[in-house]
């Protein structure tokens, strides 16, 4: 195991106890955030208060909490190992599908859920414009506790609580909302020569666009839609206009739109070489759904009983077909050989 795993081997381990020390007195979506984050904030000049941001990648079962610092861009606070998604990679299409949805979404006060049958919870807001244009169906789409999931990401009791905490104060704070991203996968060069042949490559690209702004700019890019698409960081565009009519003239940000189109030709390129020096790229086996390799390496040596235990306070652990196995390979990429491959 990986330095890296054992880091989140800890955090998973820690799961059981960690709301223990706040007492019964308060209900648990009051409870005031942990010493330990608010220590962490003030480290990276964060306030209690300030905006947050969220990132989900499904192949590497991660979920990363971002916040505003006091420069007014979004960094990284803390990275929550998932503990169980369902279905495979790519976009939630259908009610019942069990996918775990993928787009840009945007989360107000009203989708919070503080007597969640999963501890804590809050709705993605699937489908959304876009989606619901498409003809997507599904309903009550969460982040919550726990470790079992029908179309969820669930990321254990303990992290759902700071995540709700840590979004109820930016809320206090003047947040209307915030942004989930839902990524099939961090978008590197790596990965996109890994799934270069998967049907869902155009849509991944479409998302990748935010992605890289978000990277770019730490900032959270502006979304819209029309052609069918995400549009990122555009003026001008109807916010009520049909999602599948084409584009109207769009002003954007130059300096930006050249930097986004600058670094996905990088990527592409790198991609293309990772690709041409690995010819017998691996095949991806598609059970159904994940779990983060440190609740993985849990269940190999403890079982579903001691997972439960540690990761919810009363739902059972869900488990993956092969949930031993690691059937999307998240440290794959990492092998390939290649110069500049990250």
């Amino acid at each position: 195991m990986n330095l890296r795993s054992a880091a989140f081997l800890l955090l998973a381990t820690a799961a059981l106890s960690g709301c223990a020390l706040f007492g019964d007195d308060l209900k648990r979506s009051e409870r005031p955030l942990p010493p330990k984050l608010v220590s962490a904030m003030s480290s990276k000049g964060m306030s209690a208060t300030s905006p947050i941001l969220i990132r989900v990648f499904k192949q590497e079962s991660e979920l990363e909490l971002w916040k505003m610092d006091r420069t007014g861009r979004y960094a990284l606070l803390k990275t929550y190992p998932i503990c169980r998604w369902s279905g495979k990679l790519g976009p939630k299409t259908t009610e019942g599908d069990r996918q775990t949805p993928e787009g840009f979404y945007s989360v107000a006060p009203s989708q919070m859920n503080p007597d969640s049958r999963y501890y804590l919870s809050f709705n993605l807001g699937f489908p959304n414009r876009l989606e619901a244009a498409l003809g997507y169906e599904g309903s009550a789409l969460m982040i919550h506790g726990a470790c079992s999931s029908r179309g969820c990401y669930a990321v254990t009791d303990n992290a759902a609580f700071e995540i709700y905490a840590l979004a109820r104060e930016a809320f206090k704070g003047g947040q209307p909302a915030f942004q989930v991203e839902a990524l099939p996968f961090r978008m590197t060069p790596a990965n996109l020569a890994l799934h270069r042949d998967d049907p869902n490559m155009p849509f991944w690209r479409n998302l990748k666009e935010g992605s890289d702004a978000f990277e770019l700019t730490r900032k959270a890019p502006q979304v819209g839609y029309c052609g069918r698409r995400y549009v990122f960081n555009a003026e001008g565009l109807d916010p009520e206009a049909d999602p599948l009519a084409p584009c109207p003239p769009l002003q954007t940000d130059a300096t930006l739109s050249a930097a986004v189109a600058a670094k996905a030709a990088q990527d592409d390129a790198a991609a293309v070489a990772i690709a041409a020096a690995n010819p017998a790229m691996p095949a991806m086996s598609y059970v159904d759904g994940g779990m983060h390799p440190a609740f993985r390496a849990i269940l190999q040596d403890k079982g579903v009983q001691k997972l439960s235990k540690m990761t919810s306070e009363k739902t059972p652990v869900s488990q993956p077909d092969a949930a031993l196995a690691d059937p999307y390979t998240p440290d794959l990429p990492a092998r390939l050989t290649a110069s500049g491959a990250s």
